[in-house]
């Protein structure tokens, strides 16, 4: 298939079998912006998880990089500030397949 003719929901999927990526890193490659990979991930998650396949979408935490909290609510999400120590010093998660 054409890389032209998937879907944004496949590149993505396409992009995360290869490599573990932040949704920055993906929003660079699949010419995005770091919400909306997350919420196509969302989806990509559910055709995944649904999928007659072994695969399953995998996301490391954010983390403070100040006290390391890890412990967020919503791993899908772009945290502004750690909840513990109110940092701003946070690291986005990390996405693949496997």
């Amino acid at each position: 298939m054409r890389e032209a003719d998937e879907t944004t929901r496949q590149r993505l999927a396409d992009a995360l079998r290869e490599e573990p990526a932040t949704p920055s890193e993906l929003a660079v490659r699949l010419d995005l912006t770091p919400h909306s990979v997350l919420r196509h991930a969302e989806h990509v998650f559910r055709s995944v998880d649904s999928a007659e396949t072994d695969e399953q979408l995998l996301v490391a935490p954010p983390t403070c990089r100040d006290c390391g909290f890890d412990d967020f609510d919503d791993l899908l999400n772009l945290p502004s500030r750690c909840p513990s120590c109110k940092s701003e010093s946070v690291s986005e998660p990390t996405l693949t397949i496997e």
